[in-house]
């Protein structure tokens, strides 16, 4: 419990200077060649232009991918780690680095500070941050902010499968669909950030 108290203070009282900021999820496993990482890249660098601070997992792969282009263009750059059986340690690109025992006090950290999230390609992981942000959206929880998914061939199939089964079925509203946008373009989530987002865009 002391433990669980110490991560969540610290958290807390190393993200509440950062500013507004935008949360980026992915994979963990992608090198540095792999044309989603140089999207990724490119996104968080057009972010972090606007006007916002960059939050990911720390991690390499895609989170080395966001940190990075938040370092391209002078955007704050936050890495919250976390403590694994096989270690994981912060990419050198993260400027602000938290590191966490637990899941749940980490996950805290990625939702409390951000006004939007940005999601790329990615595994259990990804899909677990995607679906629990999703969830405390539709149960009004958390402001009702957007949730961006990077390469749209990627996620199609689940937004079918959400909308001709989940939807049809009326296990969620239309209004749950609503949160998502899929784009290939970092353009178009800094549009997207300009429309639905407060302040921070310059």
């Amino acid at each position: 419990i002391a433990r669980i108290a110490e991560e969540v203070a610290k958290g807390f009282d190393t993200l509440s200077r950062v500013g507004p900021a935008v949360t980026f999820f992915g994979s963990a496993r992608l090198p540095a060649d792999h044309p989603s990482y140089e999207l990724m890249r490119r996104v968080s660098a057009e972010v972090g232009r606007a006007g916002y601070a960059i939050i990911t997992g720390g991690g390499p792969g895609l989170m080395e991918a966001a940190n990075r282009g938040a370092r391209d263009a002078g955007a704050p750059s936050i890495g919250c780690n976390i403590e694994l059986p096989h270690e994981q340690q912060l990419n050198p690109y993260v400027d602000i680095g938290l590191r966490f025992h637990h899941f749940f006090a980490r996950k805290l950290m990625f939702v409390r500070y951000a006004m939007a999230f940005v999601i790329g390609p990615g595994g259990f992981g990804t899909l677990d941050e995607l679906f629990e942000a999703l969830t405390l959206i539709q149960t009004g929880t958390i402001k009702h902010f957007p949730v961006i998914l990077l390469e749209h061939a990627e996620w199609a199939g689940m937004l079918d499968w959400l909308r001709t089964q989940a939807l049809a079925d009326h296990r969620i509203a239309p209004d749950d669909l609503l949160t998502l946008r899929a784009t290939d373009d970092p353009d178009e989530v800094v549009a997207y950030a300009r429309r639905h987002l407060p302040g921070a865009c310059r």
